[in-house]
């Protein structure tokens, strides 16, 4: 293969980079021990590769034809792969499924981009790479965190130490997501007394694209900057407002990018509140009343949970709910309810506080519990037990 200029090949090694198929199809891992072997024995990770690549490794590289005739072997299988038309579309028919979100509060897509804790957080990121070799219409929704969930280290005295490392979105294989005019998309959300801008970014899994939103944006105040500053806050607050930015914004990121989604995938509770945001919005569209609107969206409302015990979903207090209630407080109104029926609380006094579960199991149409260490799946179609006990006639 004859040569080629520097930026040429950067642009190629890019598209591959940039793409997590490599994080689980390592095809091409020996094409990035050929760039830099240190680099890739200490990092595994192509974007980390490319970004550091000097101008002269670039430059002797655009003349080494069989690292060239690889490179084009492997784009051209990328593409092949990503025009394909897959499993699902070779065995349905396309029109019958047009989109599922798949919304999660943390993705373990691989260790370059380390949004994730553990069990869910792989789980999610085998779904999105399962979706993506076989053709399954889905994007993913989550949260860019400064900070994931720490490192442990044992240091030389045998003791535990824990390590916090910053997610940098430069050194991270994801890039904006842009409108259709090409701007980097922006939602914005309205909290007590000012308004909250996050940032759109988007990782791609294969056929896959996963939407990530970020609070660290310079129009937010640096309390609100820190809001996605770590995966799993301990403060209460803090939780709520990421499980708002995951419902409310990831919805409307959904709406304004994928319109055509028709499913709703909730991997756990955090991301409840997407459910009142699709309701919202669908009543603004159509002019129905609530019941009207939580019916006809309901059927596209499915639920998974791993923990199905009370203190495996978060809890938060009626007087903190109330304090961020301006965002519902209108949609409430017109509904004719308030946050006791909406959350559950005139069903079970009991309660002194509400957990997003309740809001999920109130309005999902399908939930899914998955056991025996994620080897048996259960599945529970819906029914009016589950729905809003004032919806009943």
């Amino acid at each position: 293969m004859d040569a080629i200029a520097p930026h040429a090949l950067s642009a190629a090694l890019g598209e591959l980079a940039l793409d997590l198929r490599w994080t689980w199809s390592h095809e091409a891992d020996a094409l990035w021990r050929r760039v830099d072997a240190e680099g890739w024995q200490r990092t595994q990770n192509p974007w980390t590769i490319l970004q550091d690549i000097s101008a002269e490794r670039l430059r002797a590289l655009c003349s080494d034809s069989s690292f060239l005739a690889e490179l084009e072997r492997l784009s051209h299988a990328r593409r092949e792969y990503l025009e394909e038309p897959g499993w699902f579309a070779s065995a349905y028919d396309p029109a019958a499924l047009s989109g599922i979100a798949y919304f999660s509060m943390e993705f373990g897509l691989g260790e370059a981009l380390p949004l994730y804790a553990g069990g869910l957080g792989i789980l999610a990121g085998d779904f999105l790479k399962t979706a993506s070799d076989l053709g399954l219409p889905v994007v993913g929704v989550g949260l860019l965190y400064q900070e994931g969930y720490f490192r442990q280290i044992i240091d030389a005295s045998g003791t535990q130490q824990e390590a916090f490392p910053f997610n940098d979105p430069g050194s991270m294989p994801i890039q904006p997501a842009r409108d259709r005019d090409g701007a980097w998309f922006h939602v914005c959300l309205d909290l007590p007394g000012r308004a909250v801008q996050l940032r759109v970014w988007q990782a791609l899994v294969g056929r896959v694209t996963l939407y990530l939103l970020d609070a660290n944006d310079p129009f937010n105040s640096p309390a609100d900057r820190g809001i996605t500053g770590k995966l799993y806050d301990a403060g209460t607050e803090i939780r709520l407002l990421q499980e708002i930015m995951l419902g409310v914004g990831g919805w409307r990121v959904v709406e304004a990018l994928v319109p055509q989604v028709e499913i709703c995938h909730m991997n756990e509770g955090h991301a409840a509140f997407a459910v009142l945001e699709r309701v919202r919005s669908f009543m603004q569209r159509s002019g129905l009343s609530f019941w009207e609107a939580l019916w006809a969206t309901r059927p596209g409302i499915v639920f998974t949970t791993h923990t199905s015990v009370a203190a495996g979903f978060d809890r938060f207090p009626p007087d903190l709910l109330a304090k961020y209630a301006l965002y519902f407080d209108a949609f409430l109104t017109k509904a004719r309810m308030n946050w006791t029926n909406c959350w559950g609380w005139d069903e079970n006094p009991r309660m002194t506080g509400s957990r997003s579960i309740w809001l999920i199991w109130r309005c999902a149409d399908h939930w899914r519990r998955l056991v025996s260490a994620g080897c048996t799946v259960g599945s529970v179609g819906g029914s009016s037990n589950h729905s809003f006990r004032a919806g009943r006639k």
